[in-house]
């Protein structure tokens, strides 16, 4: 998963936690809660590591392949 695909799925668990069942247990909505900040961390951390103007190229390329993202061509 990239980056975004990580924080469109926090935002769908934290969706489906608050239009769930309200008859839900409090054991499944602590799960989904568990999973979205799984994601959101991960989003996170690619969005600071290919944010990142400063580190080695090899360190942000392993970022770039990490994140599932592409390295963007130069531009001139």
């Amino acid at each position: 998963m990239t980056g975004p695909e990580h924080y469109r799925a926090a935002e769908e668990l934290l969706a489906e936690i608050k239009d769930g069942d309200p008859d839900a247990s409090h054991t499944a909505a602590a799960l989904l809660l568990g999973m979205a900040q799984v994601h959101a961390t991960l989003a996170l951390a690619a969005a600071t590591a290919l944010g990142s103007p400063d580190q080695p190229t090899w360190d942000w390329e392993a970022w770039c392949a990490a994140a599932a993202t592409p390295r963007p061509e130069p531009t001139r």
